[in-house]
């Protein structure tokens, strides 16, 4: 059920701007907590997993590659975002995932729909 909706760039000759979330999205529900990761190159954060949270996952500078996985020991679903592919990830809950930065600094951004709670969220390292 994980979703990638391609992102409008409107160019600009000063700077581009990248759409990234609206209100009259039909996958947005409600705003919980946004926040940025930063990630390093060749630096891999993950595996992550939310209980309950939908994550909108979204790439505005760098590369990052992302890796899913319902229970880790099975099958793997790689998404590559970054500014040549400026998507959204649709990721529903109880979905676990890990990214690594492919270029030297990377922002990857997360909208939740629920603030976080530690409780909440499940980790393991890598």
């Amino acid at each position: 059920n994980i979703k990638v909706k391609k992102l409008k760039i409107i160019q600009n000759k000063k700077g581009d701007l990248l759409k990234y979330l609206s209100k009259e999205d039909n996958f947005y529900s409600k705003f919980g907590e946004c926040y940025f990761n930063e990630i390093k190159k060749n630096q891999t954060k993950g595996w992550i997993c939310h209980k309950r949270n939908q994550c909108l996952l979204s790439v505005p500078l760098g590369k990052v590659e992302f890796t899913f996985s319902v229970n880790l020991t099975g099958k793997k679903r790689k998404i590559l975002l970054g500014r040549n592919s400026h998507s959204i990830i649709i990721l529903p809950p109880k979905i676990w995932f890990k990214f690594k930065s492919l270029d030297k600094l990377s922002l990857v951004i997360n909208t939740l729909n629920n603030p976080h709670e530690d409780k909440e969220v499940l980790k393991l390292p890598i």
